[in-house]
């Protein structure tokens, strides 16, 4: 008897799975934007907004932002990058940022957000909270401050940033208001559903696949080894969580040591999830050299010089035990 070909599943089964992964992933989303922007509009009618964001300034003075767009980090480090998208479409209406300022602000994004889930996952692997709140939280100021400094020494990016209108920003009545939100969620529910469509067309071409060839080498270069390079690939294109998710896998079978988790978290922490993140940022209007290229330089950089300095990083890694 011939071998029968491979039965592939029918259009419309493969359909429906991918619709259920979306509003998977929207529904669990929805949990942390939704609270979350009730809160933002609460503190903007108790006139809260104005004194949250004076204390969140110095932090935006030195990296170049009006005072206001600390609430966009704000909720950016406690929920997610796509509630801090939110956030900013609320506030976008009364500001007129530049191209450079928008790019900063995609650096803080990119590097430091999901904090209370992502810094409990790399303690899961073996870091500290206090380590990876030091990493992520620094090593977003420092590349922010760092494309702030280029991009005002060079004239880089001086021209507005066009941002994705998601319909927010008005100033009616609080129905108004509420309307706009909910135009503003279905937005992003069509935006899920593009960039999950993307990220499979990616997959399929191997574009993930490219990154590990070009990436293992300089991995191993800058002092993360063995199937810690694997693991640091596989997190840099499909997320820290995963990424980590594997580590804790190798840890527990004593096959990496203390120093290889902690360089690799280190450097997932600075740049993970390098297409859908950064996809997601450029809808801010952010420019694609800063928000990419310079972020996998400077995650690069900085755990070179992590890998070089044994006496802090054993530190490091022995109190991540």
């Amino acid at each position: 008897m011939l071998p029968q070909p491979p039965r592939h599943p029918p259009l419309l089964a493969v359909l429906a799975t991918f619709a259920s992964e979306i509003l998977a992933v929207y529904w669990s989303l929805l949990r942390l934007m939704v609270p979350t922007l009730l809160l933002v509009k609460a503190l903007e009618l108790g006139g809260a907004t104005h004194w949250l964001a004076k204390a969140l300034a110095p932090l935006m003075t030195l990296v170049g932002l009006p005072d206001v767009i600390g609430l966009v980090w704000a909720a950016t480090l406690l929920t997610n990058i796509y509630t801090g998208l939110a956030v900013f479409s609320q506030l976008n209406g009364g500001l007129d940022l530049s191209g450079a300022q928008v790019t900063v602000l995609g650096c803080l994004m990119l590097v430091a957000h999901s904090l209370p889930v992502e810094a409990a996952v790399a303690r899961a692997a073996g870091v500290s909270w206090r380590a990876t709140l030091a990493i992520r939280l620094g090593g977003a100021l420092a590349l922010a401050a760092s494309v702030n400094l280029v991009c005002r020494a060079t004239g880089w990016l001086a021209a507005p940033a066009h941002f994705v209108d998601f319909g927010t920003g008005g100033n009616g009545t609080f129905a108004d208001w509420a309307l706009e939100q909910v135009q503003m969620l279905l937005m992003i529910l069509l935006v899920i559903a593009a960039l999950m469509a993307l990220l499979r067309l990616l997959r399929r071409i191997g574009v993930e696949r490219a990154i590990h060839r070009a990436l293992s080498p300089v991995l191993r270069l800058i002092g993360i080894r063995g199937e810690a390079t694997n693991i640091a690939v596989i997190g840099v294109t499909l997320g820290l969580t995963f990424g980590a998710g594997l580590l804790l896998r190798e840890v527990r079978s004593g096959h990496l040591a203390h120093r290889d988790v902690f360089l690799t978290m280190a450097f997932l922490g600075l740049a993970h999830s390098l297409i859908e993140d950064t996809l997601l940022v450029m809808l801010t209007g952010a420019d694609l050299v800063g928000i990419l290229w310079a972020r996998l330089a400077f995650a690069l950089v900085a755990v070179a010089a992590l890998a070089r300095l044994p006496a802090l990083t054993r530190r490091l890694a022995a109190a991540s035990n």
